[in-house]
């Protein structure tokens, strides 16, 4: 069979996103400091858009002070060079001037000669949190270090985690530094570990206990002696055999097991890595006059429109200007669909957030024992929409409520089975949460006792489900919880 080249007419239809559709979405999942940005790009990059600001309608009626000059007589060259104003017959007394407006505002100011140039600069009254690695830098920075060493040292505090444990071996870093590993020891023993905070620049976390017990003179101590020996009998809290296979009683061990909790496991946790990350609510919802209100956040978003001049720049275009009127005519477009996308947006996010707070209004008046299972499709049948449109939506958004400031998903939780219907897993992790709280710490409850209790209450759960949300919560097993003295 030959092959053979042939124009075939062909019609079917395919669903395709145009590129302002494709904006649309993209505008519709980004977060508050992202999609601020998008806005911004778009009035660099479009002149046809412009932002609307509080003052502009002042703007066309001329200044007070303005009017003045415009109406004088006087000439341009009898005008005051720096104020523009008519030169008086008396010159000012400005020292007398600013010793009036300092006791009117109740401000004193000492008199100095001094200029500005003798003042502190803005950035030297600025003030940082060191992190841990620039903690440690600025005590290296005043000791005596041997030049052979400097190498090692700063391998070292490149691998050195925000905890204050090495990341790689001393055959690792010895590799690095092209050195013996036995230099990177010695590095750490004489130079490094007399640093503050101490346990720093261990490898695990039974040489960290150890670099602090030796710092204590404690090197030959029973409690040194269980860190080096015996940690995995510790985290397991089985006191007795500890005591048995070291040979003394089991108040002994409690008093060494004492100085081990004193300690610090983690030396680098209380220097700051990170900034703080504050998060500003792109919903507020509060209730008044027995009814939940909803109010969208516009504090800080530019409000755009299309600027009028352009608009009349294209109105006297003729068609000689042919290539300039076709750009003005898709920036014009490119202008609208934005204006129309951002409005949309917010149309979205009050609909699903509106649909959200039907759901859960005894959260909102209870708190979280009260949240609700909820899926995305129940948000998307309520307002008609895809359940891809209500991910995206709640996507990085925050709600300010009566409760706290949450993510617009926190509040779509899986179901447990109760008596009275369905809980939410949230609801759930909480009660276990305040029934570890409340329980006896000599005597933990188990995840069995949990279920126990939770049957109680009408909620069916598996024992391995309590595990999980435990761990998810960050809560330790009842033995290791358990305090034995």
């Amino acid at each position: 069979m030959a092959l053979q080249t042939k124009l075939v007419q062909k019609l079917s239809q395919s669903l395709m996103m145009t590129p302002q559709l494709q904006q649309a979405i993209k505008l519709l999942q980004l977060g508050r400091l992202e999609y601020i940005e998008a806005i911004q790009q778009e009035l660099l990059e479009n002149p046809v858009l412009e932002e609307v600001r509080d003052e502009d309608g002042a703007d066309d009626e001329p200044h007070p002070s303005e009017t003045q000059i415009l109406e004088s007589e006087a000439s341009p060259e009898d005008l005051h060079p720096v104020t523009g104003l008519e030169p008086q017959d008396s010159p000012v007394d400005w020292d007398r001037y600013l010793e009036n407006i300092q006791d009117h505002y109740g401000v004193s100011t000492p008199k100095s000669n001094s200029g500005d140039e003798e003042r502190p600069s803005i950035e030297a009254t600025l003030s940082k949190e060191l992190t841990f690695r620039e903690h440690l830098l600025s005590q290296i920075r005043m000791t005596d270090i041997e030049p052979s060493d400097r190498p090692i040292i700063v391998n070292i505090l490149g691998n050195i985690d925000r905890n204050g444990f090495l990341g790689l071996t001393y055959e690792e870093l010895a590799e690095m530094s092209k050195c013996d590993p036995q230099d990177v020891g010695r590095v750490i023993r004489e130079v490094l570990r007399d640093l503050d905070p101490p346990g720093a620049f261990a490898r695990n976390l039974g040489e960290c206990l150890l670099f602090q017990l030796e710092e204590q003179g404690l090197e030959n101590s029973l409690a040194a002696k269980i860190v080096d020996r015996h940690l995995s009998k510790l985290e397991r809290r089985r006191y007795d055999l500890i005591a048995k296979e070291e040979g003394v009683n089991i108040e002994e061990v409690h008093q060494a097991v004492k100085i081990i909790t004193s300690l610090e496991p983690r030396p680098g946790r209380n220097f700051a890595d990170e900034e703080t990350r504050y998060v500003t609510p792109d919903i507020y919802v509060y209730k008044v006059g027995g009814e939940w209100v909803i109010s969208l956040n516009e504090d800080g978003l530019p409000r755009l429109r299309v600027s009028p001049y352009y608009l009349e720049v294209l109105k006297r275009a003729s068609e000689e200007d042919g290539d300039n009127k076709t750009y003005l005519n898709d920036k014009l477009k490119s202008a609208s669909w934005l204006i129309k996308s951002i409005h949309q947006r917010q149309q979205t996010i009050f609909k699903v957030t509106e649909s959200i707070v039907k759901y859960q209004q005894e959260f909102l008046e209870s708190g979280i024992e009260k949240l609700k299972p909820l899926v995305l499709k129940d948000i998307a049948e309520d307002i008609g929409m895809h359940e891809s449109t209500v991910s995206r939506v709640t996507t990085n958004k925050y709600v300010h409520t009566p409760q706290g400031v949450f993510e617009l998903k926190f509040f779509f939780t899986t179901g447990i089975k109760s008596g009275s219907g369905e809980v939410s897993s949230s609801s759930v992790k909480e009660r276990i949460r305040q029934l570890i709280a409340d329980e006896n710490p000599k005597r933990p409850i188990s995840d069995q006792k949990i279920v126990e209790l939770l049957g109680e209450e009408n909620v069916q759960i598996a024992r391995r489900t309590v595990a999980k949300y435990r761990e998810s919560l960050g809560i330790a097993s009842s033995s290791r919880r358990k305090q034995v003295f």
